[in-house]
């Protein structure tokens, strides 16, 4: 069973942390390791990086909205816990495009869909994700389809 790059790296790197006796990251990464399993079978069939990315990038996600639930509840030692987490998740991901970069894939999308209104958001959208799924954030990408569809 073929594995990806990312599943390699983390799997060297829980045997890293073992040895180190970093608990944390022990956790961490066999929590991860789980919920790749877990995506594997529910998709059944092998995992793509862009399935590994997303499954980091929701692990980051959850964390970040734990963070404002503890920092609201007055847990500054659990949400600095959870910091600690994201850090060593985003290491992970690939870099995310931006800027320019994010830009230029949004207005080839419009020009390749044939957008002109809001209507179109969602072709947009699908080449925008279809291509580039790992590389950019969902959110970004929708605000800037949005702004340059005028919405």
């Amino acid at each position: 069973m073929p594995e990806t790059e990312l599943e390699t790296r983390l799997k060297n790197d829980l045997k890293t942390a073992m040895k180190a006796r970093d608990n944390d990251r022990v956790g961490l990464i066999r929590l991860v390791l789980s919920e790749l399993k877990y995506a594997q079978i529910e998709l059944k069939r092998e995992l793509t990086t862009d399935d590994v990315v997303r499954v980091l990038k929701r692990g980051v996600n959850t964390r970040t909205e734990s963070i404002t639930q503890f920092r609201a509840g007055g847990r500054e030692d659990l949400a600095r816990h959870e910091e600690r987490e994201v850090e060593l998740l985003q290491g992970y991901l690939p870099a995310q495009l931006t800027g320019d970069g994010l830009a230029k894939v949004v207005d080839d999308a419009i020009r390749q869909a044939g957008a002109t209104s809001m209507k179109d958001l969602g072709a947009v959208m699908k080449l925008v994700l279809g291509q580039h799924g790992a590389l950019v954030d969902g959110k970004e990408v929708s605000a800037l389809a949005k702004a340059r569809l005028g919405g």
